[in-house]
């Protein structure tokens, strides 16, 4: 993380906090936690295909699924990502 262009705003109903990667790191963010204290932290994940594909088959298929079955998912694509929404295409 790059402290200087990190950033936190609060207002009365709502949190938000700018994280900025440094220069030498390369990639998505696949998830972050939070929490009060290191003990108690909580796990979410950011809004992306892989992380999309990874909840819904775990939906569709919450115990080890037999080779058919894993024919039978559909494909999942995230067409689009806004703060007020999130597309996907099903097939």
């Amino acid at each position: 993380l790059v402290s200087p262009e990190s950033s936190v705003s609060v207002s009365a109903h709502n949190a938000v906090v700018g994280l900025a990667k440094a220069p030498g790191s390369t990639g998505l963010w696949e998830k972050f936690s939070f929490g009060l204290d290191p003990s108690a932290l909580q796990e979410r994940l950011f809004v992306s295909e892989e992380n999309v594909d990874g909840f819904l088959g775990t939906a569709f298929c919450p115990s080890p699924c037999s080779q058919s079955a894993l024919e039978r998912q559909p494909l999942i694509e995230v067409l689009d990502v806004t703060e007020d929404r999130i597309q996907i295409r099903v097939e």
